[in-house]
């Protein structure tokens, strides 16, 4: 099982809401018992771990690389286009060159069944239209 990873941020966020929490919750519930947790809390959390977190960037083990951010960008920016999708992938290494060309042969297939769903859809609206159009004339010229 691998550790979650979060963007730098997110991170740094998390890192301090959770330090100020959790010296909050030392220092009310038990301050005798918990004494020395409480500046340990807080110079853990503030002092050393959101430091590091700036620092190390990417390096840090919690923090999601560029890249991944980058890639689910370009996914979000072309989820409408799936050959440019395609093309993504491909250039970034995720699929080989075998994959590229079935999963293009397939795009293609379907764009061209879509194309002829399109046309023919239109051709039924054309049609319909006309006949709309026929018919309101023939209403015209009745009621005249």
């Amino acid at each position: 099982m691998s550790l979650p990873t979060f963007e730098k941020k997110r991170l740094i966020g998390l890192v301090a809401v959770l330090s100020f929490g959790l010296t909050s919750l030392f220092a009310v519930l038990l301050p005798g018992a918990l004494g020395p947790l409480i500046p340990a809390t807080f110079i853990l959390g503030f002092f050393v771990i959101i430091p590091l977190v700036l620092l190390l960037g990417e390096d840090f083990p919690l923090v999601e690389s560029g890249d991944a951010a980058g890639a689910s960008a370009a996914t979000t920016a072309a989820a409408g286009d799936p050959l440019e999708t395609l093309r993504e992938r491909y250039a970034t290494g995720e699929i080989g060159e075998e994959e590229f060309e079935r999963r293009l042969d397939r795009l293609l297939e379907t764009e061209d069944l879509k194309g002829r769903i399109d046309a023919d859809a239109a051709d039924r609206r054309d049609s319909r239209d006309r006949r709309d159009s026929r018919d309101r004339r023939e209403r015209e010229t009745e009621l005249e």
